[in-house]
């Protein structure tokens, strides 16, 4: 009861706060088709625009899924609507767009740290790296130390 009450929560959040809205705009962009989707998301597939690069990504409560379909990508990453339901509250919880340039920033900072977007983004480490399909990277040194 309360897992299904958090989702709508964080749907109302996402909507009042654009940031769904702007993912259905970037599906519709991308000529992708938005369908009902488990725990109050939305699953746009087909999403043909060459940007970002992703098996999937998450605007609001839009999961968007470039090129192929969503059983195909469930089939190589069973927990990837696990992750992207993560990317959903990350959004309400920072409020809308806000969270944009901070994922930006944490994937910059994860670039630097590990030579991937993801290893040391926290956004990405706190909606469970191994549910969303990402391989295990590790941290590389850094230039003003020591190896």
């Amino acid at each position: 009861m309360a897992t299904s009450r958090n989702h709508q929560l964080r749907a109302i959040a996402n909507w009042v706060n654009l940031s769904t809205p702007l993912g259905f705009a970037v599906a519709l962009a991308g000529r992708a088709r938005p369908r009902r989707g488990p725990a109050g998301l939305w699953i746009a597939a087909g999403y043909r625009l060459g940007f970002p690069i992703a098996g999937a990504f998450t605007i609001g409560c839009v999961v968007i899924v470039p090129g192929g379909t969503i059983d195909r990508l469930l089939a190589r990453h069973p927990r990837i609507v696990e992750h992207e339901a993560a990317h959903a509250t990350q959004w309400a919880v920072f409020l809308g767009l806000p969270f944009l340039p901070c994922y930006l920033a944490a994937a910059a900072w994860s670039k630097w740290r590990t030579g991937t977007g993801y290893a040391s983004n926290m956004f990405e480490v706190r909606a469970d790296l191994a549910s969303g399909g990402y391989p295990v990277a590790g941290e590389r040194p850094r230039p003003d130390r020591k190896a």
